[in-house]
Protein backbone atom coordinates (compact mmCIF):
# COMPACT_ATOMS: atom_id res chain seq x y z
CA UNK A 1 0.00 0.00 0.00
CA UNK A 2 1.44 3.42 -1.00
CA UNK A 3 1.69 6.10 1.48
CA UNK A 4 -0.86 8.14 2.76
CA UNK A 5 -1.54 10.88 0.22
CA UNK A 6 -4.32 12.98 1.43
CA UNK A 7 -4.00 16.38 1.68
CA UNK A 8 -4.03 19.27 -0.68
CA UNK A 9 -1.11 20.13 -3.65
CA UNK A 10 -1.12 23.22 -4.54
CA UNK A 11 0.79 24.36 -8.49
CA UNK A 12 4.34 24.97 -9.01
CA UNK A 13 4.95 24.74 -12.42
CA UNK A 14 4.87 22.62 -15.49
CA UNK A 15 7.10 21.66 -18.35
CA UNK A 16 6.78 20.84 -21.98
CA UNK A 17 2.83 20.24 -21.57
CA UNK A 18 2.04 22.14 -24.81
CA UNK A 19 4.09 18.98 -26.68
CA UNK A 20 2.11 16.49 -24.29
CA UNK A 21 -1.23 17.33 -25.02
CA UNK A 22 -0.63 17.66 -28.81
CA UNK A 23 0.94 14.12 -28.67
CA UNK A 24 -2.33 13.58 -26.83
CA UNK A 25 -4.35 15.08 -29.74
CA UNK A 26 -6.17 17.39 -27.64
CA UNK A 27 -7.56 20.46 -29.63
CA UNK A 28 -5.54 23.97 -30.02
CA UNK A 29 -8.01 25.43 -27.90
CA UNK A 30 -7.86 23.01 -25.20
CA UNK A 31 -3.77 22.63 -25.09
CA UNK A 32 -3.77 27.12 -25.12
CA UNK A 33 -6.46 26.85 -21.60
CA UNK A 34 -4.69 23.87 -20.47
CA UNK A 35 -1.26 26.21 -20.37
CA UNK A 36 -2.67 29.30 -19.12
CA UNK A 37 -4.24 27.04 -15.96
CA UNK A 38 -2.48 26.23 -12.70
CA UNK A 39 -4.77 23.56 -10.86
CA UNK A 40 -4.33 22.48 -7.43
CA UNK A 41 -5.20 18.99 -6.60
CA UNK A 42 -7.32 17.69 -3.49
CA UNK A 43 -6.34 13.92 -2.43
CA UNK A 44 -8.51 11.97 -0.18
CA UNK A 45 -6.51 8.74 0.51
CA UNK A 46 -8.55 6.07 2.30
CA UNK A 47 -6.48 2.56 2.60
CA UNK A 48 -6.50 1.55 -0.80
CA UNK A 49 -9.14 4.15 -2.41
CA UNK A 50 -8.55 7.53 -3.83
CA UNK A 51 -10.10 9.93 -4.38
CA UNK A 52 -8.67 13.08 -6.86
CA UNK A 53 -10.32 16.15 -7.40
CA UNK A 54 -8.44 18.68 -9.82
CA UNK A 55 -9.33 22.19 -8.70
CA UNK A 56 -8.97 25.00 -11.58
CA UNK A 57 -10.92 28.47 -12.67
CA UNK A 58 -11.86 26.87 -15.72
CA UNK A 59 -13.38 23.62 -14.81
CA UNK A 60 -13.28 21.07 -11.84
CA UNK A 61 -12.62 17.29 -12.04
CA UNK A 62 -12.79 14.13 -9.77
CA UNK A 63 -11.59 10.45 -10.66
CA UNK A 64 -11.89 8.04 -7.52
CA UNK A 65 -10.16 4.12 -7.96
CA UNK A 66 -8.62 1.79 -5.90
CA UNK A 67 -4.72 1.47 -5.88
CA UNK A 68 -3.12 -1.20 -8.07
CA UNK A 69 -6.77 -1.90 -9.97
CA UNK A 70 -7.44 -0.96 -13.75
CA UNK A 71 -10.06 1.65 -13.96
CA UNK A 72 -11.93 3.56 -16.85
CA UNK A 73 -11.24 7.41 -16.29
CA UNK A 74 -14.73 9.52 -17.45
CA UNK A 75 -12.59 12.59 -19.40
CA UNK A 76 -15.78 13.35 -21.29
CA UNK A 77 -16.55 16.65 -18.99
CA UNK A 78 -12.39 17.45 -19.96
CA UNK A 79 -12.42 16.45 -24.03
CA UNK A 80 -15.05 14.10 -24.20
CA UNK A 81 -12.51 10.90 -24.20
CA UNK A 82 -12.19 7.79 -22.07
CA UNK A 83 -8.89 5.79 -20.89
CA UNK A 84 -7.82 3.24 -18.83
CA UNK A 85 -5.47 4.25 -16.16
CA UNK A 86 -3.78 2.11 -13.31
CA UNK A 87 -1.57 3.42 -10.00
CA UNK A 88 0.19 1.07 -9.26
CA UNK A 89 3.58 1.38 -6.75
CA UNK A 90 4.33 4.89 -5.30
CA UNK A 91 7.59 6.63 -6.03
CA UNK A 92 7.58 9.80 -3.58
CA UNK A 93 10.68 11.18 -6.00
CA UNK A 94 8.54 10.41 -8.98
CA UNK A 95 5.08 11.32 -8.07
CA UNK A 96 2.79 12.94 -10.87
CA UNK A 97 -0.30 13.78 -10.57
Amino acid sequence: MPPNLTGYYCFVSQKNMEDYLQALNISLALRKIAGLLKPDKEIDHQGNHMTVRTLSTFRNYTVQFTVGEEFEEDLKSVDGRKCQAALGTYSPARAIF
